[in-house]
């Protein structure tokens, strides 16, 4: 039997373990022990995303976390035949992971999603940006190495 969590307080160690919805951009807690099964929504009862997973979203699912979530939002505009866009894939994972419940990490498609691309004035790819409070904090072009894309990521986020 599928347990089904909602909107359920969660520690990792002594931190609570926040997510947003990609759907309605509540703010939820994670439970920790919620192994495999589906966690959703408190709001919406949509499934949740992991905390520490990079997940590729569209440009609606976008919209809806830069303008309502209360957590900062990494957005990873890429491309699947760009090179540094796939050297950078390991290194939001890791990001993702070590800051799961302060920080979304979400991948939108350029090429498939032209229409938030060109509305954010995406001209090259990897473009990183990062939004809290529906405001744009900051973003940078082009593949870095791990140490500077955190550190980069830290004062933003």
């Amino acid at each position: 039997m599928l347990k089904i969590y909602k909107n359920y307080l969660a520690t990792m160690g002594d931190r609570k373990i926040k997510v947003s919805c990609f759907q309605c951009g509540q703010t939820n807690y994670y439970p920790e022990d919620a192994g495999h099964k589906t966690v959703v929504c408190g709001r919406c009862r949509n499934p949740l995303p992991r905390p520490g997973d990079v997940v590729s979203v569209n440009s609606a699912q976008a919209v809806n976390l830069i303008s309502h979530s209360s957590l900062p939002v990494l957005v990873d505009f890429y491309s699947d035949s760009c090179g540094p866009c796939l050297l950078m894939a390991p290194i939001l994972d890791r990001l993702a992971r070590r800051r799961a419940g302060e920080l979304m990490v979400v991948k939108v498609d350029v090429e498939r999603h032209q229409d938030l691309a060109a509305q954010l004035g995406i001209t090259a790819v990897p473009t990183f940006i990062v939004f809290h409070r529906n405001a744009e904090r900051g973003r940078v072009s082009g593949a870095m190495g791990e140490m500077d894309f955190s550190l980069w990521v830290a004062r933003l986020a």
